[in-house]
């Protein structure tokens, strides 16, 4: 049998960098699937890509509608933008295009995840001290 030799890997070329913080953000496995294919898509120097619902559903074996609706989930939670773009025919038609994906830094995706800890946490508290009110009143009103 002969040895065959593996080809060494250009870091820069061949793979592409997932940021550790993007686990501490709860997201559902399609949308990080989406999520990575669309990282390694983008172009480095622009953070922009445009590949159709159909062709990141082929990659990541989803449907198209699937796809749309973890893309939703990845604007909500800021992590990348989207913009409509137009296509002109051969026969000077506009048609509309693929979405252009921008990913935006993970700093401000974590950011808007801790103020929504923050404010639910806030919420919990409040509603506690709400029903700690509630139970004394109610015990003053039953013993008098």
């Amino acid at each position: 049998m002969k040895y065959a030799q593996w080809l060494k890997r250009d870091p820069v070329r061949n793979c592409f960098l997932l940021p550790n913080e993007i686990f501490l953000l709860g997201l559902s496995p399609g949308a990080l699937a989406v999520y990575s294919y669309l990282l390694c898509c983008e172009n480095r120097q622009t953070y922009q890509c445009w590949p159709s619902y159909k062709t990141i559903g082929n990659a990541v074996r989803m449907s198209a509608n699937t796809v749309r609706k973890y893309v939703c989930e990845l604007e909500e939670r800021q992590l990348i933008s989207t913009e409509s773009t137009t296509v002109t025919t051969k026969a000077g038609l506009k048609r509309n295009g693929n979405l252009l994906y921008t990913i935006r830094p993970i700093q401000l995706a974590l950011d808007q995840f801790y103020e929504q800890q923050l404010a639910q946490m806030d919420a919990a508290a409040e509603r506690h001290r709400a029903a700690t009110a509630l139970a004394l009143r109610s015990e003053k009103c039953n013993s008098a």
